[in-house]
């Protein structure tokens, strides 16, 4: 357990975007156009917005497929064309028409899987863990984490997983991070910065206080910045694996984090279970948005040849 009174502690009242997303995920600060995308899995879209313009800017696009993560791709506009993980896979998507083109397509059995959450290493290949979908009911240990080469090879890392979930690096690129939600553990491996092979798989940092380990982004410093789904929070866990830091907010089912300079963006998911009129029920599924003075690691892109 922390000791809260060397925690530091940042409280959101309200979110900065009120859109109740079923389960509202994988949030991804573009900088050369300054806005901010993220999905929501369960309904189909990709939701785009100016953190310049505001709220009002929001764009949102149906898809016809479950979108678990999104990514840039090397000598691509993100505004045109964007890696998507979908339910069969890993794709180009065309923002403009919402088509899409298959690259590769995952293990497993077709119908009981989906792609859950990824993101791209200091080489360019985009890792992806996969899950039951939702129609499946309570996940079973079908699940995996592939690492995807090219757009074209891929290779299964990890197997026999429930709910595989965010991936990152330190600021070194010598430590990879991956979180296995239903053991409430981050784990870590050395990441060899020559060819990206892995080894020393160790246990990061365990959870033991409520709440569920979702989504995570790194920040300059090497600290991991972690949704707490069914948490109300996101708790700041140093290298040494240690809570530094909690992000209060008034929903139960916080899933995500993106930094945009210094301000901390978070996903959320609908809270059904909480009483009609609470902050919980009312909020759940908004993106939110605080200050905590300090910046993230800037995104790889996607290498697709």
């Amino acid at each position: 357990m922390a000791d809260q009174n060397q925690v530091q502690q940042w409280h959101v009242t309200e979110p900065y975007l009120d859109l109740h997303c079923q389960l509202g995920e994988g949030p991804y600060f573009e900088k050369g156009t300054q806005t901010l995308r993220f999905v929501d899995i369960k309904q189909k879209r990709l939701h785009t917005v100016s953190v310049t313009e505001g709220p009002d800017s929001l764009k949102t696009l149906q898809l016809d497929s479950p979108i678990g993560v999104t990514a840039n791709i090397q000598g691509q506009d993100p505004q045109e064309k964007i890696l998507v993980a979908l339910k069969y896979g890993i794709a180009l998507l065309d923002r403009k028409t919402g088509q899409y083109d298959y690259l590769t397509r995952i293990g497993g059995e077709p119908d009981r899987i989906r792609s859950n959450d990824g993101a791209v290493d200091p080489h360019g290949r985009f890792w992806l863990g996969t899950m039951n979908d939702f129609h499946v009911g309570e996940p079973q240990t079908e699940g995996s984490l592939y690492r995807f080469d090219l757009g074209k090879s891929k290779e299964e890392i990890e197997s026999g997983l429930i709910i595989p979930n965010s991936l990152g690096w330190s600021p070194d690129g010598k430590t990879m991070y991956f979180t296995h939600t239903p053991e409430n553990t981050i784990f870590a491996w050395d990441y060899n910065p020559e060819d990206g092979s892995l080894s020393n798989k160790r246990v990061h940092y365990k959870h033991e206080e409520k709440g569920h380990l979702d989504g995570f982004r790194v920040d300059k410093d090497g600290n991991i910045w972690h949704a707490l789904y069914d948490g109300g929070s996101v708790i700041k866990i140093s290298p040494a694996g240690k809570i530094l830091g909690r992000v209060v907010l008034p929903t139960n089912n916080i899933t995500c984090v993106e930094f945009v300079g210094t301000e901390l963006f978070i996903t959320s998911a609908a809270d059904e279970d909480s009483e009609e009129g609470t902050p919980s029920r009312k909020y759940g599924g908004g993106l939110f948005r605080v200050d905590v003075g300090t910046t993230g690691l800037d995104h790889t892109e996607f290498k697709l040849e």
